[in-house]
């Protein structure tokens, strides 16, 4: 039966199980898909912040804090707290952005966390600086309204001018940049760049109209120079240094209104991502740059523009070939932006894969989805649960072992405790009658209710053949019938001292015999006493063993290591006293009954010697008995 019911509820489904922490009572399944039927994902990610829009159809807001301080996202184990912040938290609208950093993302797998919420008592728990790597040194959420951009990365790259807000745009409130209104970013050492360094810059855009050389970013210094920008739609880059200016290769156009996601990856030749997907590369290094950036206008645009060059006339989109800067001028980009990041390392395509999919407002459907609420987990059905899956192979087969012990003392505890309840009922009854035989004492050892004197009735005698005085009386009554067979019915019955002595000695038998009967199977319930606690102590301190080895060989030395391995250890120990404990009450409740019954047995032996020589005394001048 216990065994039974520890393993109905490891087989639970797995979203009654664990539960992080009960003092939130609210939590949500998290679903990351970069499988086929999600976002389809098949090159590599690793770690990645990944963006939660929460609204009044997948979040209640009335249930959390004002300010969303009771957010806490969980791994998917359960156990693992994942690092955060919030962009924006209006609980007021049901409105929420909540970038995750979700540690090696895996592509072509489904990767489940947990959103708890409900605990007004909460501290807040962001990590803003902790959300991104330490190889991202710049990010702009654009959140700010009449100051310059803050960046939440852990380099503090602040912009060093401030931009016009705009509340609308893809990720709440974003950069409207008008073609004349710039953003400067600092010259700081996090941001140099050497000459040829891998780099990653990404950031989304919304051009207001098509634009002829349209600049989104640039940064100069001296002959070296790098210019993102749209031309006619076309997104490029476009690199200057000593020998010359370069431009990535015309590809299909954007229209404008619409918001897409831009990518730019240097190295040993710089590639161009639209969207997550490759749209064109320059065969060129990314030039040494440690002045000061530019958003929304060229850092030059005031030279001279370099020579002019034919019209592209809209080659493939991936390709290969340079193509010379335009003869028209560079124009201030106009337009919105918003999540502007910049990496000191090559982002794998994965990841760019990732922002562009999971932060693209409806075509993130597939990508993330969050389930429904589930409210807080009860003991048995959380922590219980959650232990029970940690318990070892040797855990399980001392917990049987013991399982089976207390399914065999139960049983004789009940079995013990109704044959107890039967004696008891029939002595009761068996004493009634007896007291008041008066002539024969033999009387009541009859089947016949009537040759009995009618003391005692057909019911009666069902019940009373369970009582342990009767089966004493009875051989006490046969020894009696016994010694006066043959003898005539007028003729008086006497018995001798040595007759009454033996008659004796075949009661105490009968008692002896009623004793054992009364304490059978007993020593079962004595070994479950003692015998429990040991067998789990058993196993509490192999499974101990067990979880210090696993630790010792993995290396990982941690709570959450620990905890589970440990706690499912001492289930080992729990089942041992849950074995013990029922037995000892019953024990201890069978062994006062069965005193009792033998105290009464005890007694009624002395009272029926006493009787039966009051009853067959002898008299001057009469024969007696004499013991066979």
């Amino acid at each position: 039966m216990l065994l039974g019911l520890c393993a109905g509820l490891t087989l639970r489904p797995g979203a009654a199980y664990a539960w992080w922490n009960d003092d939130w009572s609210l939590r949500k399944k998290i679903t990351i898909d970069t499988s086929a039927t999600g976002a389809g994902i098949n090159d590599p990610i690793g770690t990645t912040p990944v963006l939660l829009r929460l609204h009044v159809g997948n979040f209640k807001f009335d249930a959390a804090n004002q300010d969303g301080s009771d957010l806490r996202i969980v791994a998917g184990d359960d156990k693992t707290p994942l690092k955060f912040h919030i962009e924006k938290y209006d609980g007021l609208l049901g409105e929420a952005f909540v970038w995750v950093s979700v540690p090696d993302l895996k592509p072509g797998a489904k990767t489940d966390l947990w959103l708890y919420y409900g605990n007004k008592k909460a501290a807040d728990g962001q990590d803003t600086k902790g959300t991104y790597d330490a190889d991202t040194v710049l990010v702009y959420h654009f959140g700010e309204h009449g100051s310059p951009a803050h960046d939440f990365s852990a380099w503090g790259n602040n912009a060093q001018s401030a931009g016009l807000p705009s509340d609308g745009s893809l990720i709440g409130p974003g950069l409207r940049l008008d073609g004349q209104t710039n953003v400067t970013l600092p010259a700081s050492a996090s941001l140099t760049w050497a000459d040829g360094a891998a780099e990653t810059w990404s950031a989304w855009l919304n051009e207001t109209a098509l634009q002829a050389n349209a600049t989104l970013f640039s940064r100069r210094d001296g002959a070296n120079a790098l210019r993102i920008g749209v031309d006619g739609g076309v997104p490029f880059v476009e690199v200057s240094t000593a020998g010359g200016t370069q431009r990535t290769g015309a590809g299909s156009p954007i229209a404008a209104g619409t918001w897409h996601h831009l990518a730019v990856v240097t190295g040993s030749q710089i590639a161009l991502y639209l969207d997550g997907k490759p749209y064109a590369t320059l065969n060129a290094p990314l030039p040494a740059l440690a002045s000061a950036a530019l958003l929304g206008a060229d850092a030059a645009a005031a030279q001279a523009a370099p020579a002019a060059a034919p019209a592209a006339t809209a080659p493939a989109a991936d390709a290969q070939t340079a193509a010379p800067a335009p003869a028209a001028p560079s124009a201030g980009f106009a337009g919105e932006l918003d999540e502007l990041e910049i990496s000191k390392v090559a982002r794998p395509v994965g990841y760019i894969k990732v922002a562009a999919v999971g932060q693209g407002g409806d075509a993130s459907a597939k990508f993330l989805t969050i389930g429904g609420d589930e409210e807080t987990a009860s003991w048995l059905s959380g922590y219980l649960a959650v232990i029970l899956r940690s318990v070892t192979l040797d855990g399980w087969v001392v917990i049987g072992i013991l399982a089976i012990m207390a399914v065999i003392s139960w049983i004789v505890m009940a079995d013990k405790a109704a044959y107890v309840s039967r004696v008891a009922k029939g002595n009761t009854l068996f004493l009634d009658r007896f007291r008041h035989v008066a002539a024969d004492l033999t009387i009541l050892d009859n089947d016949d209710v009537t040759r009995m004197g009618g003391l005692i009735s057909q019911a009666d005698l069902r019940s009373m053949r369970h009582s342990s005085l009767y089966r004493i009386y009875h051989i006490g009554a046969g020894e009696i019938r016994h010694r006066f067979a043959g003898q005539a019915e007028q003729q008086a019955k006497v018995l001798s001292g040595p007759s009454i002595a033996a008659i004796r000695a075949a009661l105490d038998t009968g008692l002896v015999r009623e004793t054992q009967q009364l304490n059978r199977l007993m020593v079962i319930l004595t070994i479950a006493i003692s015998g429990g606690p040991f067998l789990g102590l058993l196993g509490t301190v192999v499974g101990v063993m067990i979880t210090f080895a696993a630790i010792a060989q993995s290396g990982d030395v941690n709570v959450n290591a620990i905890a589970p391995g440990i706690a499912a250890a001492l289930v080992a120990t729990v089942a041992g006293l849950a074995v013990a404990i029922p037995a000892l009450f019953g024990y201890n409740y069978l062994i006062s009954r069965i005193k009792d019954s033998t105290s009464d047995m005890q007694v009624f032996v002395d009272e029926f010697v006493t009787k039966m020589a009051e009853f067959y005394r002898g008299h001057s001048g009469q024969q007696t008995i004499a013991a066979e």
